[in-house]
């Protein structure tokens, strides 16, 4: 083995940063938040942040850089490189820590995933680095790897800067996916053949036989009539997101916790909804469909229950919050009584 890198010596530094970002990322990962409700100037934090970010990008850069051509670093070069590269990644866990539960969990979590990010690039990085021949240069796999590393430092620049920000984005995904599970079950209703076309089978072939891949005009009639719970479902992120884009507000602790709850409850829905579209499947499962449909009632109902309850809530709001929850009540009944007569 080449001794240009300092034989297995220069390893050793690389390993003890390793441990280190990797004991760090897992604190940040699943560390508690500051439960402080003193005067909190997001602002200042944000501006802190990006700085802290932007350094350990300076930093690790050095690092990529100085294993990308020789002459390639000594051991005591190594040393002081990842001994800088500690100094900020600890800087930028800590500033992470400063930001309190009082100004929303949805905003944290966002801002503690990216920066967890960071922390696993870094080891990604390092870990090529420790793979690659010692007496090599530049590996495409080290350019990858920083790369990423990159792109994960860059992302801090998208994210949301408050909670009512971070919950319209969690929202708004939630209403492209149970929008997603709408479309899939009314392309296959609108199917003439069976709802698994040529996945289950050929045009010489039926496995299962027809009575096992194909709806009946009865379970064509269910699954309509859940379509409706469906877009009730749909229709409750829709409003529910247009509540807190205009009626949003993030500068309180107790603002913050009901943003949160409508988060929360949200993340519910589209499990909800992939329960009741699984059971519609041929061959349908009465029960089952009967079952996970009035499970999704509940859900729905006890989310416009939460929105009732939040500030997002005002006069105008509250029409549509009792429509959705007849539709609730109607979309049940009549699916329920399709499904008795079956």
């Amino acid at each position: 083995m080449s001794t240009d890198r300092g034989g297995l010596n220069v390893l050793v530094p690389l390993r003890k940063l390793l441990n280190s970002t990797s004991c760090i990322r897992d604190r940040v990962r699943d560390g508690e938040p500051n439960d402080s409700d003193g005067s909190f100037n997001l602002s200042n934090f944000w501006e802190s942040l990006i700085q802290a970010v932007n350094a350990v990008s300076q930093e690790v850069t050095k690092l990529s850089l100085a294993f990308s051509k020789p002459p390639l670093p000594s051991q005591q070069e190594v040393e002081q490189l990842c001994d800088w590269i500690l100094k900020r990644v600890l800087t930028l866990s800590t500033i992470y820590f400063w930001l309190p539960k009082s100004q929303g969990v949805t905003l944290r979590r966002r801002i503690r995933d990216a920066t967890v990010d960071v922390f696993e690039g870094i080891n990604q990085l390092l870990e090529v680095i420790q793979r690659s021949p010692l007496q090599s240069s530049l590996t495409q796999d080290q350019l990858t790897s920083t790369g990423g590393f990159w792109s994960s430092c860059d992302r801090f620049a998208q994210l949301p800067r408050d909670n009512k920000s971070a919950s319209v984005l969690v929202l708004s995904s939630q209403v492209g996916v149970v929008k997603d599970a709408i479309e899939e079950i009314q392309q296959a209703l609108s199917e003439a053949q069976d709802p698994f076309g040529d996945v289950l089978h050929d045009d010489h072939d039926h496995p299962l036989g027809d009575q096992d891949t194909e709806w009946s005009d009865r379970d064509r009639g269910v699954v309509s009539a859940c379509v409706g719970m469906l877009k009730t479902a749909a229709a409750c992120l829709r409003k529910m997101t247009t509540a807190v884009k205009g009626n949003g507000d993030s500068t309180s602790a107790q603002n913050n916790k009901q943003l949160d709850d409508l988060v929360d409850i949200s993340m519910d829905i589209s499990p909800g909804v992939d329960d009741l579209v699984l059971c519609l499947y041929p061959p349908m499962d009465y029960s089952g469909v009967e079952n996970n449909l009035s499970k999704l009632a509940s859900l729905l109902k006890k989310v416009l229950e939460i929105i009732r309850s939040t500030h997002v809530c005002g006069e105008s709001e509250i029409s549509w919050v009792q429509f959705l929850e007849g539709a609730i009540d109607h979309n049940l009944n009549n699916t329920k009584g399709l499904i008795q007569h079956c």
